[in-house]
């Protein structure tokens, strides 16, 4: 059920910890827009953002949060990889009746994991507790995710705090909401960060100064303390023994940054779990999908899948 609790507002000290939605754009298609809403904010980080865009419907539509990629160190919730136009994601999303959430979250070399975990799920609880002021259902929300995002979204999805306490839900903005999903999209998410401490998950970049290993960046913590912080890191590691939600996992097969076995890894996880889960080899594709004819055919998939999952 949705809180009726009045939100914060900008005044006073200390400030506080998320902001009530502002009034939407509307555009000539009907979509409600809500731009640049702050969901949490942590003293000495900047705040995190989200935007929300809702189809022009009679009821409270079905919400997609969308994580964004970019190894934990960069990325933007207004942009998805370059290899899928901003335009056939959410034209893709918006026609299939969902509403979508797309979330900012704190950078590996701002706050060290499990703050991007956190962000995310207090983005969730933010949905969840201005579901009617954005004409959302509270119950039915999934998460899409590309990459790091990806990572994030299968997190999001098998992280539950009745299973696994309360350190990886975070006390970011939002505290009295549910941040569970109901089904998730992960596109080639690293899924088990321990064997990854071993090998470099980017080709080399050229310059100076060089550009930071992203595991190393998103664990922190002493060298002695990686491989633990890895196992807690991994999406693996939660994959039971409450069954999880839906999964769709895509890949590409010639993925050199996050390699296909990571997300094979994940799938048979899910699998022992007693999880629905699909695993959409793209044949060909590199990172991002780069290399291949079908991501207009993998997005309108993952839509369906979601929309499938979220309106049953």
């Amino acid at each position: 059920m949705t809180s009726t609790a009045p939100a914060p507002t900008d005044t006073g000290w200390p400030p506080p910890p998320f902001l009530a939605p502002t009034p939407p754009l509307v555009g000539s298609d009907g979509v409600r827009r809500f731009h640049g809403l702050t969901y949490a904010r942590t003293p000495g980080y900047r705040p995190c953002l989200l935007d929300v865009h809702v189809p022009d419907a009679r009821a409270a539509v079905p919400a997609v949060v969308w994580i964004h990629g970019g190894g934990w160190l960069d990325g933007d919730r207004r942009y998805p990889p370059p290899t899928v136009p901003v335009e056939l994601l959410h034209g893709a999303v918006l026609g299939a009746g969902l509403a979508l959430v797309c979330v900012d979250y704190r950078h590996s070399l701002e706050a060290h994991f499990p703050a991007q975990l956190h962000d995310v799920k207090a983005a969730i609880r933010y949905a969840r507790r201005h579901a009617d002021a954005f004409g959302i259902d509270p119950e039915r929300i999934g998460a899409w995710g590309e990459s790091a995002g990806g990572h994030l979204a299968a997190l999001a999805g098998l992280v539950r705090a009745d299973a696994h306490g309360g350190a990886l839900e975070g006390r970011e903005g939002v505290r009295d909401e549910d941040s569970s999903v109901r089904a998730v999209v992960d596109w080639y998410g690293v899924s088990e960060l321990v064997s990854l401490l071993s090998q470099s998950t980017l080709p080399p970049v050229p310059g100076e100064p060089p550009y930071p290993d992203p595991v190393t960046s998103l664990l922190g913590g002493a060298e002695e303390d990686r491989l633990e912080r890895a196992r807690v890191a991994s999406p693996v590691t939660y994959a039971g023994p409450a069954t999880p939600p839906p999964f769709l996992l895509v890949h590409g097969r010639e993925d050199k940054v996050v390699p296909f076995g990571q997300s094979e890894l994940l799938e048979r996880a899910l699998a022992r779990a007693g999880a629905e889960v699909t695993l959409r080899a793209v044949e060909g594709a590199d990172h991002i999908f780069l290399g291949s004819a079908e991501v207009p055919a993998v997005v309108t998939e993952s839509v369906d899948f979601l929309r499938r999952r979220l309106t049953a």
